[in-house]
């Protein structure tokens, strides 16, 4: 694939937010077709959703059936015509397998298959200028492209890890100590290993899950009681319920908090906790509730643990399931932006237009970091459609459009 010099619209990223905002750019404006193009290292869209959903071997996705990157809600039933089977209670969440297949169908249908530029963009120059301002994209291959529009759309969060990480002296295998992200229950040897899964998400639930298949014992340490909710956030927040007064809010550090009280850490589904607790009457398994690392040491080929409660362990490995953070200060990409399009940042969020562009720019952002405009489910799949909604208008209309 050639790069062009220029592009109306640049996404970064190629994932479902991504993927969902081309759907959705090019039903209102079948001309668009030709104007952008998406940047991602593997050249497919959704290759690392895919990968993420491979490695910790989840079996469906968590939102239903309506929640998918096409603008028709009801597409991917549809398709599902002759696989109900695979559609899952509640609210039809369907398989991954099956939203695989949907997904490519939509790429295909879309004719988007040679839309994702094999690079990484890594870094992004604003080229501000008195009648129009532009972008410079850095690609990891050396080559450079002007963009008009911007759209980050790269999931965006970092990786957390626990304090007591830091504190760790002793030197350990890498593979041994590790986040959530970085397993991979398909190449892994781990019989007769006792493991230590940290945080009370469901990707926990699903490495927990994984693990014990595999032979090994698991122990599952969260720092408050596990949560049991259908979704990771209340429905009431993809719709006027909750959003009317959300938008209504003008403090943008209420608006902060409202998110963080809706996502409230970590939470499983009832099935999910269902086949954790099986799992503790047949020995496989310990669930230890309100407890934290205080500290630990690799020894002897061993993590010696020692957790806030007094209580002392040994494991073999230990997987971190503490989630990503969202910050555009420490974001790569939004560095020499932020400089020339300045704007406030409430607790790692930044504060965007309506449209959620950074004010007087054609930067747009979506996914997680966009959490102060559309709410608590700004990185889940509806949210990216929540997204769709505002920036799709500032690029189709040109009554909206800046420079």
């Amino acid at each position: 694939m050639a790069l062009p010099d220029y592009i109306d619209l640049a996404i970064i990223g190629a994932g479902v937010q991504a993927l969902t905002l081309t759907t959705h750019l090019l039903q209102k404006s079948a001309k668009y077709d030709h104007k952008f193009l998406s940047f991602d290292p593997s050249q497919t869209w959704l290759s690392q959703w895919q990968q993420q959903f491979g490695a910790q071997q989840i079996p469906a996705l968590r939102s239903p059936a309506v929640h998918h990157p096409d603008p028709n809600p009801h597409q991917l039933r549809t398709f599902a015509e002759h696989r109900h089977d695979e559609l899952f209670p509640p609210s039809d969440r369907p398989g991954t397998q099956l939203f695989n297949d949907f997904c490519d169908e939509v790429i295909r249908r879309w004719k988007l298959a040679d839309k994702v530029y094999p690079a990484k963009v890594i870094q992004i120059l604003p080229i501000k200028c008195a009648l129009r301002s532009r972008f410079q994209l850095v690609l990891d291959t050396g080559e450079t492209i002007i963009a008009r529009r911007v759209v980050l759309a790269t999931g965006s969060g970092k990786i957390q890890f626990p304090d007591w990480v830091e504190k760790i002296t002793s030197d350990y295998p890498s593979e041994r100590l590790c986040h959530s992200q970085q397993v991979n229950l398909n190449q892994l040897n781990v019989t007769g290993e006792r493991i230590l899964i940290i945080g009370g998400g469901l990707s926990s639930g699903h490495l927990a899950k994984g693990a014990i298949k595999l032979g090994a014992t698991v122990m599952l340490m969260t720092r408050k009681q596990l949560q049991e909710k259908i979704f990771d956030a209340d429905p009431g927040w993809l719709g006027p319920k909750y959003l009317k007064d959300f938008h209504a809010e003008t403090d943008w550090s209420v608006r902060y908090q409202q998110i963080q009280q809706a996502r409230n850490g970590g939470s499983m589904t009832p099935e999910m906790i269902l086949q954790l607790r099986k799992a503790v009457s047949e020995g496989t398994m310990i669930i230890n509730e309100c407890c934290q690392v205080r500290t630990a040491q690799w020894q002897n080929n061993l993590w010696q643990v020692h957790c806030d409660d007094g209580s002392q362990h040994q494991f073999n490995r230990i997987w971190l399931a503490t989630g990503t953070k969202f910050s555009a200060i420490e974001h790569p990409l939004l560095q020499d932006v932020l400089e020339a399009y300045p704007t406030e940042i409430v607790n790692g969020l930044p504060v965007l237009d309506e449209y959620l562009r950074l004010p007087k720019s054609n930067f747009f952002i979506m996914g997680g970091l966009a959490a102060l405009q559309i709410g608590p489910v700004a990185r889940n799949i509806h949210g990216g459609k929540m997204s769709c909604r505002r920036i799709v208008p500032a690029i189709v209309k040109p009554s909206l459009a800046i420079g």
